[in-house]
């Protein structure tokens, strides 16, 4: 498969967010806590250069904690500010805050120094799609600010909210990046959803899914979906049709609906936490 979505509606909000850029202090950067460095938007670094820096590995509690922390590690020692959350049920944003203020020290405390007094830390909130920027903003503010979907493409336009007297927040788009460079990027990207399914065969694409766990989480498939190991993809395919009782005409195994549900467990954290991409390999 060739993976690429890259709309209309990308362009303009890159270039909004270019435009804003000037007004901001800190740059929070929602990763996919899954393929954190899979779901990064290499164009982020050169719009943020210059600012402060804070990587948030979302959906946490979908991945495995000991490559949790690896991760965080691994971005600490690149220089980022790092910090791992769970944003639909609140777990790490507690520390948030904090973290925010310790990220923006030298700002705030050049800003003292200048007699300016309580202006607000601005940051602005940036990710590929369905990375989880809406829910973050929504549970640190404590209400909805903003409109979240489990789909790509939700948020369209820029949106300022004020948390507190000390925070200010831009949420903006989730965007990708024109070109992949690396289809495996493209294809782990299309794993967790941040590209349509609507334009990707995803029977193909879950056949890829078994292949990668098959590999790296040896049992979890046959455990889940209560079937016997089979030596190739499609055959796993197969009898997860029936044994979810996903047939067509004929009792037939309807591949494309058992395609449809075992990536919707997987992106829902029903297969167990698992991780797509490791730092030690990059």
């Amino acid at each position: 498969m060739n993976f690429q979505w890259y709309p209309g509606h990308m362009t303009k909000a890159k270039r909004m967010m270019q435009e804003n850029i000037k007004l901001i202090d800190l740059v929070i950067e929602l990763v996919d806590a899954r393929i954190p460095q899979s779901s990064r938007n290499p164009d982020i670094d050169e719009l943020g250069k210059n600012k402060s820096r804070l990587i948030l590995l979302n959906k946490s509690d979908l991945s495995e904690d000991k490559w949790n922390d690896a991760w965080i590690q691994y971005f600490k020692e690149k220089g980022y500010s790092a910090v791992k959350i769970n944003s639909k049920k609140g777990g790490g944003l507690k520390t948030i805050q904090k973290v925010i203020e310790e990220a923006c020290k030298e700002k705030i405390e050049r800003d003292r120094k200048r007699g300016i007094l309580n202006r607000p830390v601005r940051a602005m909130v940036v990710g590929i799609p369905n990375v989880g920027k809406s829910t973050f903003i929504n549970t640190l503010a404590g209400k909805a600010c903003t409109k979240t979907g489990n789909k790509p493409g939700v948020t369209k336009g820029k949106q300022w909210i004020r948390l507190n007297k000390k925070v200010e927040l831009l949420d903006t788009p989730g965007i990708l990046w024109p070109k992949f460079d690396d289809q495996a990027v493209g294809l782990r990207l299309a794993f967790i959803g941040s590209i349509r399914d609507e334009i990707l065969n995803t029977e193909e694409l879950c056949v890829e899914l078994i292949r990668f766990l098959m590999a790296a989480y040896p049992g979890i498939l046959e455990e889940k979906y209560d079937i016997e190991t089979q030596e190739d993809a499609y055959g796993m395919l197969l009898q997860i049709a029936r044994s979810r009782h996903c047939l067509a005409q004929g009792n037939e195994p309807y591949t494309e609906k058992a395609a449809l549900l075992m990536l919707d467990d997987f992106r829902g954290g029903r297969l167990g936490r698992l991780t797509l991409e490791y730092p030690a390999k990059i």
